[in-house]
């Protein structure tokens, strides 16, 4: 979001996680306890094992956790995430959402449509909730309410998503007057909805390492988000607001930087920028006081998981996750498929990274509110970015580019690709099931990353 003016504003693409709704075959029997996973192993495989000291002292001041209450909470949220995984596909189209919570996020709750499944998700290492409603019921039902948006509409019901901890669609508008006559509009059963009525008005926050400031034609400024590569080339990405297609950019030292090669705003909010030879993509993200915190792949965290911005106007700040697949409207039009978040933002954050112990999340999209008071931020998930345009996330691991064709039924691990949970691919001869959305790269092949994959 450049910060001269708020224009085009913000938001997303699809990041399902643990939303997601498998496309396994319904069974109407109880499944069979699944394993839990050794919690070491996956915090190891995320890189939640070492977080960086700048890291720690945010989530510290931000969340009020002591250092020892951060370290356990971002190894739980590793573990929770590849128990949560291995149940949604255990559980099929009964799966109907994950979510952790508590101080130290200890408590992993796995919700289902059917009671008989209690047994096995409690197995798994989580609590069970059984709801009424089907993550697909509910789906419909937001893109319904989507589709019922029109211009006069737009800014009285400004955000809608599934809340997977109350198992029903939840509609912000300005009045309650507004959010029914939109869902009648929609056409949808009310019974499916919960109205939170507010006078928040999201709007596009304006304004190569993550966090650092960039301009757009010498005038507006944005945040770097992730640096990336593309074959020979380098560069990162950001929100598409920023700017157009071949708008050229300059650094944070006002020197020529490179320009945008892609940019999708509204509908979904990305864009990625290519750098000239001057510039080299890091692994990393700018944090508290300047220091460096380093990107280690691009794992989804779940519902209720920690989660950290760096932007060029209020620096480095944390909140928790409260729901994914969240569509947003601004003035500029709706946007579909971002992560609604407590983090703060203002002006000039726009574009910048968002990063859940060492795992890339998304790109800052749009919000409401400041850094003084508090406020909601919606990011653009990293993953549909990196598949869209063909990129990879910069890391320190081995790095490989993404293949040229889209991912088979079935089909060999490649790295590069973006896997969604529950896809099924080989690899040495033995098949897998992917527990985490994440692009893979070099060294986390399915057999050494028990977080991301389990033999199926």
């Amino acid at each position: 979001m450049p910060n001269r003016h708020i224009a085009a504003a913000c938001a997303a693409v699809t990041a399902l996680g643990a939303l997601v709704l498998t496309q396994l075959p319904e069974a109407s029997a109880a499944v069979s306890p699944v394993p839990a996973v050794d919690a070491p192993s996956a915090a190891r495989t995320l890189g939640a094992d070492k977080p960086a000291p700048e890291m720690l002292r945010a989530l510290r001041d931000d969340l009020r956790l002591t250092d020892a209450q951060a370290r356990t909470r971002l190894e739980n949220e590793a573990e929770a995430g590849a128990r949560a995984g291995r149940l949604q596909i255990a559980l099929g189209k009964r799966f109907a959402g994950a979510w952790v919570q508590g101080a130290t996020s200890a408590d992993l709750t796995v919700a289902t449509t059917d009671a008989a499944d209690t047994a096995a998700i409690e197995a798994g290492g989580a609590k069970a909730a059984v709801v009424k409603n089907r993550l697909k019921e509910l789906r419909v039902a937001k893109s319904q309410l989507d589709r019922a948006i029109t211009a006069g509409t737009a800014q009285k019901t400004p955000v809608r998503y599934v809340d997977v901890r109350t198992n029903r669609v939840t509609l912000q508008a300005t009045s309650r007057a507004a959010a029914d006559a939109l869902v009648a509009m929609a056409g949808i059963d009310a019974k499916l909805v919960d109205v939170k009525v507010s006078a928040e008005q999201p709007r596009a926050l304006y304004d190569i390492r993550g966090g650092d400031a960039y301009y757009i034609k010498d005038t507006a400024r944005c945040s770097v988000g992730f640096a990336v590569t593309k074959a020979e080339r380098q560069g990162f990405v950001s929100a598409g607001h920023c700017g157009s297609t071949g708008d050229t950019t300059t650094g944070f030292n006002k020197v020529a930087q490179g320009a945008f090669q892609g940019s999708v705003f509204p509908g979904r909010d990305m864009s990625w920028v290519a750098a000239n030879s001057d510039w080299t993509a890091t692994p990393y993200v700018k944090g508290a006081g300047d220091q460096n915190i380093e990107v280690a792949g691009s794992a989804q965290a779940l519902v209720g998981a920690a989660v950290c911005r760096s932007g060029s106007t209020t620096g480095w700040h944390c909140g928790t996750i409260q729901q994914h697949d969240t569509s947003v409207t601004y003035s500029e039009g709706t946007i579909t498929g971002v992560t609604r978040t407590t983090v703060c933002a203002e002006p000039g954050d726009s574009g910048g990274p968002y990063v859940s112990g060492a795992q890339a999340q998304g790109v800052l999209s749009g919000g409401s509110g400041n850094c003084t008071t508090g406020g909601t931020t919606f990011y653009q998930p990293i993953n549909p970015v990196l598949t869209t345009y063909g990129l990879v996330l910069k890391t320190n691991t081995a790095q490989a580019e993404p293949p040229t064709t889209p991912a088979e039924p079935n089909g060999s691990w490649a790295s590069g690709r973006v896997y969604d949970t529950g896809a099924r691919v080989t690899y040495n001869g033995v098949t897998y099931l992917c527990l985490q959305s994440h692009q893979a790269q070099g060294v986390l092949q399915p057999a050494a990353t028990p977080a991301l994959w389990q033999r199926a």
